[in-house]
């Protein structure tokens, strides 16, 4: 297999070779700048004790980068006319694997047991911009022994996954993520970079996966929907959302009450919260359960 993929010559030729046509349907831009690729993998660490699952290898640039340092590589792809191509293209790499699978409805545990037994795992993709959040929360929420998540995704969204406290990307998306891992946005990726050039310019994240989750919940359903409900008007405040959205037959003196105790102020805004503030906010609202 000849080398550098991610290079516009290469990408073109090999599109013609096989006769593809790019589908918008699944947001396919294919990366061709190696630098790109270079500093993602300086993100990732890998070595060959190392297991990767890839999301969308598309042609293959960061697979045939992941094979070089990693002990092993599954790569799911949706697209079923790629999957003969990277088959084809990998296929003097042992230790690559080429699936051809929604990543959506693969049960992760499962792939794990069979293709990367008893490996610690880092995940790696160029996901498509509107599989974004339910890929990562599908990741989040698993049970896979996950050390990393290294994503290329919009830049919008990579700036509301890794905001604080106070900025104004911070959401429930920010809290849904840093709930579970530390996350950080280590690349801009301008839309030049890939081909073609998508709408929207994108950036690398990283998120690496905490021990435990960065705060103590006792009921982590009632937790994100009390972070939802805070979030879902962002312009009231954090006593007008959680009144309305969670408990409309509340006496809003109690909830009043009940906040200040916990010392936080009633009229603050849900994006100035921390997550130890909505965690303790959460434990307080649990008396108003029905």
């Amino acid at each position: 297999m000849s080398k550098r993929i991610a290079t516009p010559l290469k990408t073109k030729t090999l599109l013609n070779q096989y006769g593809l046509k790019l589908k918008k349907s699944l947001g396919q831009n294919f990366l061709i700048d190696e630098s790109v690729l270079d500093q993602i993998m300086d993100s990732l660490n890998l070595s060959k004790s190392d297991g990767v699952i890839e999301i969308g290898p598309g042609l293959g640039a960061l697979t045939e980068k992941l094979a070089e340092k990693a002990g092993k590589v599954v790569s799911v792809e949706i697209d079923g006319r790629l999957v003969p191509v990277l088959r084809e293209l990998f296929q003097d790499k042992s230790n690559v694997q080429i699936l051809h699978q929604d990543f959506l409805k693969v049960d992760l545990v499962e792939l794990a047991n069979e293709f990367l037994p008893g490996q610690k795992l880092t995940v790696a993709a160029n996901l498509p911009y509107y599989v974004t959040t339910p890929i990562l929360l599908k990741l989040l929420h698993g049970e896979l022994p996950l050390k990393s998540i290294v994503v290329m995704v919009q830049k919008e969204v990579a700036s509301r996954i890794a905001a604080s406290p106070g900025e104004k990307d911070y959401g429930s998306l920010s809290i849904a993520v840093q709930y579970y891992a530390q996350a950080e946005s280590i690349l801009y990726v301008p839309r030049s970079s890939f081909l073609p050039n998508p709408n929207v310019d994108s950036a690398v994240l990283k998120l690496d996966i905490l021990s435990e989750p960065a705060v103590r919940i006792k009921d982590e359903t009632f937790f994100f929907k009390v972070v939802r409900s805070a979030f879902r008007q962002r312009r009231k405040t954090l006593f007008n959302n959680v009144t309305h959205n969670l408990f409309p037959q509340v006496d809003k003196d109690e909830i009043r009450s009940m906040m200040l105790d916990s010392g936080i102020d009633p009229k603050r805004r849900a994006e100035t919260l921390s997550l130890e503030e909505f965690a303790s906010l959460c434990e307080s609202l649990t008396k108003f359960m029905p």
